[in-house]
């Protein structure tokens, strides 16, 4: 009779040994997946943080091949990041004639209801990314009659506006 107190006692210590080990566990792999998280959460704030564009020269012209109405504006990087991600750009263009926001994405051919770069500069070693100081031509060729105001939103959320 003793012995079988004693297996049944050490299975016991046993199964109490393997719980406590999957709790263990577990709550060091949640803290490790928080801090992971906070630490991307810090990372892509810091990159904001250092994002910075202007917009100038920006400019209205119909355009009779599309029927549509560009908009033609430099982008120079004044921040300390590389701006390279304009798949997850957008330009949202307020029309005075429809009343309406209208959202533009990137493409890379000139196609109307898109935004494109026309001139990246001359920059040899980062061709295809916005260097800081750096100054790229962008045309958007809206649906509307007339654009009054535009934005430029980045990947990260950081915008520049102009009226036109």
């Amino acid at each position: 009779m003793a012995v079988a107190d004693l297996i049944g006692a050490a299975i016991g210590v046993i199964l109490l040994v393997m719980v406590a080990y999957l709790l263990v566990g577990s709550v060091l792999s949640t803290s490790q997946i928080v801090t992971n998280a906070q630490k991307s959460a810090t990372l892509l704030q810091e990159q904001q943080l250092k994002t910075n564009f202007a917009i100038g020269e920006p400019m209205i012209a119909g355009d009779s091949l599309y029927s549509t109405t560009d908009i033609n504006c430099t982008i120079t990087n004044t921040g300390n990041v590389v701006i390279s991600d304009f798949a997850h750009m957008d330009v949202i263009v307020y029309d005075n004639s429809t009343s309406q926001f209208q959202l533009y994405r990137y493409s890379s051919s000139d196609s109307p209801n898109t935004w494109t770069i026309t001139d990246r500069g001359s920059d040899s070693i980062h061709s295809s990314d916005l260097d800081p100081g750096a100054t790229y031509r962008i045309l958007v060729r809206t649906s509307g009659t007339s654009p009054a105001w535009f934005q430029v939103t980045t990947g990260n959320g950081v915008y520049a506006s102009a009226f036109l």
